[in-house]
């Protein structure tokens, strides 16, 4: 029992080792290698676009169908119901609590003035 409890520290003391080894940085990138780089950015930005646009389309064909579907039933067809935008809030910035290294400054100057 105490050969099995040695032998798993053991095996422990030398995984965290290698855990802790330090990977060397990454060569820099050559000018083949920026210029891929700027390529797949560039593929990236375009299949963006494209699958938005895809999005949208997809969207305007669902209610165009449903549209249909509901005036083929002889229902009414609900108009579409505005979405306001999401709005940011305009309120003022949050006072730093009293854990922040800001905060602490703050009430140390604030301290030593009402000791004078």
């Amino acid at each position: 029992m105490k050969t099995r409890i040695a032998v798993a520290t053991l095996l422990l003391a030398l995984g965290a080792g290698a855990a802790w080894a330090k990977i060397p940085p990454p060569p820099p990138p050559d000018d083949k290698a920026k210029a891929a780089a700027e390529e797949k950015k560039e593929k990236d930005k375009a299949a963006a676009e494209k699958a938005k646009a895809d999005q949208a389309a997809a969207g305007d064909y669902a209610i165009k169908n449903y549209q249909a579907n509901m005036k083929k039933q002889g229902k009414p067809v609900p108009k579409p119901t505005p979405v306001a935008a999401a709005s940011t809030p305009t309120a003022a910035k949050p006072a730093p609590q009293g854990n922040t290294a800001k905060a602490g400054a703050d009430a140390k100057a604030k301290a030593a003035e009402g000791k004078k």
